[in-house]
């Protein structure tokens, strides 16, 4: 059960669609409907002031100097033949004297530098349109000074402002629903890949952590490649877990038994002696034991640090701290019969973590102390090269065959020193340890040609 609901992708796009073609389509039928008014009134307007002209010419003075006029209903008739409006019209002569019409109709006075004006208006409490053209009747003499205002009701222009403003919106209307529909189709289209990814990763075996090879679009691509990512880092983890589980219970077997072995014999003993040798025993098959789980654990460690994302450590003193390790073994190695020393001045600085330098070195001075045999010299050694750091451990003792190193790097391989204590780590990890600080360890022969020289190469710290 999931906290927040998923919302589809389809409907988020659909929804965004249609509030912002919403919001844009209420702008433009504002706009619409402004520019229909305009439309409207322009296209009535000029009705009107033909109307008006068409008054204006029937205008003429009499005998007498008044002006008299001969209305053409016609022209009133183009006014009313669109819709059910009503038309006005009245003539005033100078000085605003009355001359035929609707006495009560509204005007508006003259503007100046126009012969025509137009004017919104009530009129017996319906709004109405007004024209009033100014003209002059000549007498032949001088002229005469009249104005003839015409109006109608404003049906026609609401009914073709309507008009105009219903079909701008059907269209705008038509507009968002087909691209809601294209919106639609294309989301489905594109997300079959989605959907085929879906199906590849639920079809698979849950053992199955290859990469996914499905083709997606450009913009999931980077989702695929960080769970392609994911899932080699998964199967590190896991072939590490397989291993640490496979070594931990071959290797823990011998020692379990010969424990539970020195038990059976400690509870069976008839002296006090016998009970403490099968107890010693079985102290030793414990250290064992315990031996053979640090090292298990510290090459899962390795392995985890292997797979993770590389991160260059910080440059340390590694002279200063081989010469404090070998320091801390000399005891150990006198108790073995072993001569341990070391060899190097000054700083020395190489990209290293020093926990894992410490086990890399713990680990070439306990297998040194171990095959050299009692008597024998390990020197420990830390110098700078034109190239980066060299750390060497080498003794006199027996040394390994030429064509058997190879054999010894290998994880459980104890070469020809099957009677030494160990169990064929040390070498493997001190390899392992120095490839994740970008060094490389090589084997030689020890110093006379005799015993062996272990060399690990590191990098420039700069």
């Amino acid at each position: 059960m999931t906290l927040f609901p998923t919302s589809s992708l389809r409907r988020r796009l659909l929804l965004w669609l249609l509030v912002s073609t919403a919001v844009i389509g209420t702008v433009a039928l504002v706009d619409t409907y402004n520019e229909a008014v305009k439309t409207a009134n322009t296209v009535s307007d000029r009705v009107l002031a033909g109307s008006a002209l068409a008054i204006a010419e029937r205008v003429v003075v009499t005998e007498n100097g008044t002006l008299e006029v001969d209305i053409p209903y016609v022209a009133l008739e183009m006014l009313t033949s669109a819709a059910q409006d009503r038309v006005f019209y009245r003539v005033d002569g100078p000085p605003g004297r009355f001359i035929t019409g609707y006495q009560t109709l509204p005007t508006i006075a003259a503007t100046e530098g126009r012969s025509i004006g137009f004017a919104d208006a009530t009129f017996r409490g319906e709004p109405i349109r007004i024209a009033v053209l100014q003209r002059s009747a000549s007498t032949g003499i001088n002229s005469v000074p009249f104005a003839v205002t015409v109006a109608e009701t404003t049906i026609a222009r609401r009914q073709l402002t309507q008009t105009i403003l219903l079909r701008s919106a059907l269209r705008l209307a038509m507009m968002i629903a087909g691209a809601a529909i294209i919106v639609w189709i294309a989301v489905t289209v594109s997300l079959r890949p989605l959907y085929r990814l879906s199906d590849a990763i639920a079809e698979r075996n849950p053992n199955d952590l290859h990469p996914i090879e499905q083709r997606v679009p450009s913009e999931v691509q980077g989702l695929v490649d960080t769970v392609n990512s994911f899932m080699v880092r998964l199967q590190s983890a896991l072939d590490a877990l397989r291993h640490f589980s496979g070594n931990a219970s071959h290797q823990l077997r011998t020692p379990l038994a010969i424990i539970r072995t020195q038990l059976a014999l400690a509870s069976r003993a008839g002296t006090l002696e016998e009970a403490q040798e099968a107890a010693q025993k079985g102290d030793a098959a414990v250290a064992h034991a315990e031996r053979i789980l640090a090292q298990l654990l510290l090459m899962a460690k390795i392995d985890a640090a292997g797979s993770n994302e590389p991160q260059k450590p910080a440059p340390i003193d590694i002279a200063s701290l081989a010469q404090q390790l070998t320091a801390d073994r000399v005891p150990a190695a006198a108790d073995a019969g072993i001569d341990l020393g070391y060899e190097g001045d000054g700083p020395v600085p190489a990209r290293a973590e020093p926990l894992l330098f410490g086990e890399l070195l713990r680990n070439l001075m306990e297998n040194a102390i171990a095959y050299a045999g009692p008597g024998a010299e390990v020197t420990v050694s830390v110098r700078a090269t034109a190239d980066g750091a060299l750390l060497t451990v080498e003794d006199n003792g027996p040394g390994i065959a030429p064509e058997r190193r190879n054999l010894v790097r290998q994880r459980f391989s104890r070469g020809e020193h099957r009677d030494a204590p160990g169990m064929g780590l040390g070498l493997p990890i001190v390899e392992e340890i120095a490839a994740l600080f970008d060094a490389a360890m090589t084997l030689e022969d020890g110093p006379g040609g005799r015993g062996l020289r272990v060399a690990i190469r590191f990098p420039a710290a700069a």
